[in-house]
């Protein structure tokens, strides 16, 4: 392998370095020239930088795709009145949506071509598609530059012409079940300045010319810039659910989804840190919350009591503290609730049968294939089925659907994700690690590897999240086989903040106790070198924007425990962003990062934020991405932090940015393109670990 230019020599950070604003604060000014230029020649310094390791990425890339099934055919759903399913053919970025009448699959019909839609675009993505109550009407959003502001679309069944009705709108959709042989009413959001959905709009749609329907009617606005609205519908498709939620508090109000016009009723006023979701079955609604136990617990009112502020909810499940109540799927025969253990970081399903008095008449847990792996119930589309379909993967094993038939309880493999090449799944190992955190604390790390490199230290990725309660469920990834055999480790470091040991992991990795995923996350990776599994001058870390967060602090604090980092569409200038309401996403933050007006939340966030804490030091080798449509991360975060990091290298290790010009927070549009941008990680990152010359055949 060649060696690679000095990144500092004849950089762009040396070109536009201006005196008198060494923090770069002019590249926020999008509108600029300089700007554009600034980050087009960092990426021409990145591209020069990685010439030599092209033909890797393109190897990589290569086998990536003859690992995969590349035409794909989901599974069918039948509906009312027909059966539906997506066809993406080997060649293609996106799928075609068929159907037939059901019962009769000779009549198959393509209604709607995406990939056709998307031809012409440089990036495309689309926001939610659905289907009228008499599934004749195809509602769906569409963004075509990547922030995210969405177009609303509708078409008749099967090939009537598209017609763009609305713009700049949210990308959800909700039809109401008032469906008459005129006309049927559709839901969507809109946002406000800083790019919150703060109201919720109707709009009547008259089938004989829908271009001309009526102005849409203002359903609710949410005035709280901490709150964002999103509509939804019970599978029993009674009632419509209006969810005003923060980070931490929710308020639903309901709406007869028969007659959308009638007054909403609110289940439960908003309570500072209740949150709750609701579901319903004839006669009751179900309530999950956290009002008394941060393990949540479950009740049920009758329906009637609806709107009457005197009614009791009923206890069904008490909070407990080794579990917690993830989520419910109510049946007309019962319920399918979420649960999490605590102690093994592992979630499953439990199935109630109940009567009319609420009374159970079966409790039984759905059996795992394996620990850990993830079990997921996949949407069912009657409100009366019997059959549930199940979708399981785990980190060695790719995903699976099967049917669950509850009478029998007889389980159908429906599919299987094929995985091609010299690496079988049946030649892996996963292992679950626990880290010991600064205060005690055991963290899980979960790890992933060839099972005959297991008994030596191998070079290792490590990969964080740690925000918003998100849980690192296991995963399988087709992309990650190449990694793994070319002789590297994959590792999770599931640090607080994230979901994985319940709700209260989370609240303990927030706010005044973010510093505990920090300390979580070293821990995790010290753990990896203790137990053997990994080398300990070989471990890369990756995150991605607010595991670029994680990532980047670590780094700024420990540059020695990692030989390089991957920050995509990082979130690394915390403090800044957070004081500046007017930027998406900032005053809906509050809750997790906490209001910089109050000054010792500034110092906290000051504490931790990367951007703040930039020393003279010997940074890792850094890969950096960003995106110059990105809505949530604004481009120039990363491109901030690239100059400063530059600035401060006081070692030989490459410091490289590239932004996305075309793209927002998800990255590139198109399957092949994301495909090849990750290609394009993944040999930076063989590279930082040792692994670049290494092929496959002699990986050992």
């Amino acid at each position: 392998m060649k060696a690679q230019p000095d990144t500092r020599s004849g950089s762009p950070v040396a070109r536009y370095y201006r005196a008198n604003d060494p923090k770069w604060h002019w590249l926020e000014a999008r509108e600029a020239p300089e700007v554009s230029e600034f980050l087009e020649n960092a990426n021409q310094q990145q591209a020069e930088w990685f010439a030599p390791l092209t033909p890797l990425a393109e190897t990589l890339y290569e086998s990536h795709l003859a690992r995969r099934e590349l035409a794909i055919t989901s599974l069918e759903t039948p509906l009312d009145h027909f059966t539906f399913w997506s066809e993406t053919g080997a060649e293609d970025d996106y799928p075609r949506w068929w159907r037939y009448p059901n019962g009769q699959p000779s009549l198959r019909e393509c209604f709607f071509d995406v990939q056709a839609r998307a031809a012409d675009e440089d990036f495309y993505d689309m926001g939610d598609m659905a289907l009228s109550p008499d599934e004749q009407w195809l509602a769906w959003t569409e963004d075509t530059q990547g922030d995210e502001r969405y177009t609303l679309w509708i078409k008749s069944l099967p090939n009537g012409e598209p017609l763009a009705l609305i713009s700049d709108i949210g990308a959800g959709l909700c039809w109401a079940e008032d469906q008459t042989a005129a006309s049927v009413t559709l839901f969507f959001t809109r946002f406000d300045d800083t790019q919150r959905p703060d109201s919720l709009w109707r709009v009547s749609l008259p089938f004989e010319s829908p271009a001309q329907h009526a102005d849409p009617i203002l359903v609710l606005r949410e005035e709280d810039p901490e709150f964002w609205l999103g509509i939804g519908k019970t599978r029993s498709r009674e009632w419509l659910l209006i969810e005003s939620g923060s980070k931490d508090t929710s308020e639903i109000h309901v709406l007869p989804a028969h007659q959308p016009a009638a007054m909403m009723l609110c289940i439960q006023p908003r309570q500072s840190g209740v949150e709750y979701s609701i579901d319903h079955r004839p006669g009751a609604f179900y309530r999950l919350h956290n009002q008394a136990s941060a393990h949540f617990q479950l009740d049920y009112m009758a329906e009637t009591a609806l709107g009457n502020p005197d009614a009791q909810w009923q206890p069904l499940i008490a909070p407990r503290e080794d579990v917690t109540l993830e989520g419910i799927d109510a049946f007309s025969w019962g319920l399918v609730i979420g649960e999490r253990n605590h102690t093994q970081a592992q979630v499953t399903l439990r199935r109630w049968e109940l009567d009319h008095q609420h009374h159970r008449t079966l409790d039984e847990y759905l059996a795992l294939p394996e620990q850990p792996c993830s079990q997921l119930l996949e949407d069912a589309a009657h409100f009366d089925t019997r059959v549930l379909r199940l979708r399981e993967e785990s980190f060695t094993q790719p995903p699976s659907w099967f049917a669950l038939d509850l009478a029998t309880g007889e389980r159908t493999l429906l599919k299987r994700a094929p995985v091609y090449g010299s690496l079988t799944p049946e030649q892996l190992v996963s292992r679950r690690l626990w880290a010991t955190s600064q205060d005690g604390e055991q963290v899980p790390v979960s790890v992933v590897m060839r099972a005959d490199l297991a008994h030596q230290p191998l070079p290792t990725l490590l990969y964080g999240y740690g925000a918003y309660g998100e849980a690192l469920d296991p995963w399988f990834s087709i992309s990650r086989l190449e990694l793994l055999e070319r002789g590297a480790a994959f590792a999770v470091a599931h640090v607080r903040g994230g979901g994985e040991r319940g709700e209260p992991w989370y609240l303990q990795g927030k706010l005044a106790h973010k510093e505990n995923s920090f300390h979580d996350f070293l821990a995790a990776r010290d753990a990896l070198v203790e137990s053997g599994v990994s080398h300990p001058q070989r471990i890369a870390a990756y995150g991605a924007s607010a595991g670029g967060l994680l990532v980047g602090t670590c780094v700024n604090r420990a540059p020695e425990a990692f030989c390089a980092a991957l920050l995509d569409v990082p979130f690394l200038d915390v403090l800044r962003t957070m004081q500046n309401p007017d930027l998406p996403l900032t005053t809906a933050e509050y809750s997790e990062w906490g209001n910089p007006d109050i000054p010792e939340v500034a110092e906290r966030i000051r504490g931790y934020s990367p951007m703040d804490n930039i020393t003279a030091q010997s940074y890792p080798a850094l890969w950096i991405e960003g995106s110059w449509f990105d809505t949530r991360v604004s481009y120039w975060e990363p491109a901030k932090y690239y100059a400063q990091v530059t600035q401060h290298q006081q070692g030989d290790a490459p410091v490289l940015l590239h932004t996305d010009m075309s793209s927002g927070h998800g990255g590139a549009s198109g399957r092949f393109k994301a495909w090849r941008d990750t290609a394009r990680q993944d040999a930076f990152i063989l590279w930082a670990l040792g692994l670049a010359a290494t092929s496959s055949a002699s990986a050992d």
